[in-house]
């Protein structure tokens, strides 16, 4: 019955919102073959090409939803441009101190495991991946200066001060710190539960030093 009420859904469901989910599906597959041969033989090693075949789809199709290889392994670009802790800054409640909206928002990811701010073992081998990769952490690198960029418009509108840039930079470098801290505890064998505990001691002790910086953050 359930499978014959899913068909019919189907059936009357718009043709539109058919090749949505279509172009999702596909798009989620290649990314699921792309990231299963980056974690068996490496970043480097594997080629669009054989991605494309194993993923059962042309090449000019991998890069119809991935203009470029990185993005097959980083296409979390929205967390990693720290766009949660951006639009927490954004729609804060008046009054609220910056800050004090960070460590809402930090609590409410690391609550929901959410990636950008949780670590377990499946975090570690897709850090792993990525540092073993000198183009995957190049990309970082340019994420990272965009994160900073939009945390200190966040933070300041369009044209932030050099004080407001600092501060920033710095939220994002404590992210970076905390998150290697808690993947090199996990890489020695520590459990989850004590990588998340370095991660979010490292991350109050980031927030407590951008706060000192200046009364209202």
């Amino acid at each position: 019955m359930a499978g014959l009420l899913r068909m019919l859904r189907l059936s009357f469901a718009p043709m539109g919102e058919l090749r949505e989910n279509k172009k999702r599906e596909t798009r989620q597959r290649i990314s699921d073959v792309a990231t299963k041969l980056f974690f068996e033989r490496g970043f480097e090693e594997v080629t669009i090409d054989e991605i494309a075949v194993a993923a059962k789809v042309s090449k000019m199709t991998v890069f119809n939803y991935f203009a470029r290889k990185e993005e097959l392994m980083l296409d979390r670009e929205d967390d990693l441009k720290m766009l949660p802790f951006r639009q927490a800054l954004i729609e804060r409640p008046d009054g609220t101190p910056p800050v004090d909206a960070l460590r809402a928002c930090l609590a409410a990811l690391n609550g929901q495991k959410h990636p950008l701010c949780y670590i377990n073992g499946q975090v570690l081998d897709w850090w792993r991946v990525v540092d073993a990769s000198p183009s995957l952490q190049a990309r970082l690198r340019e994420l990272a200066d965009e994160a900073a960029e939009g945390l200190a418009v966040a933070l300041a509108g369009p044209n932030p001060d050099g004080l407001t840039r600092l501060k920033a930079g710095m939220i994002v470098l404590m992210v970076r710190t905390a998150r290697e801290e808690a993947v090199r505890l996990l890489a020695r064998g520590g459990s989850a539960k004590k990588a998340n505990a370095a991660f979010l001691a490292l991350m109050a002790q980031g927030f407590s030093a951008v706060e000192a910086l200046a009364p209202q953050v």
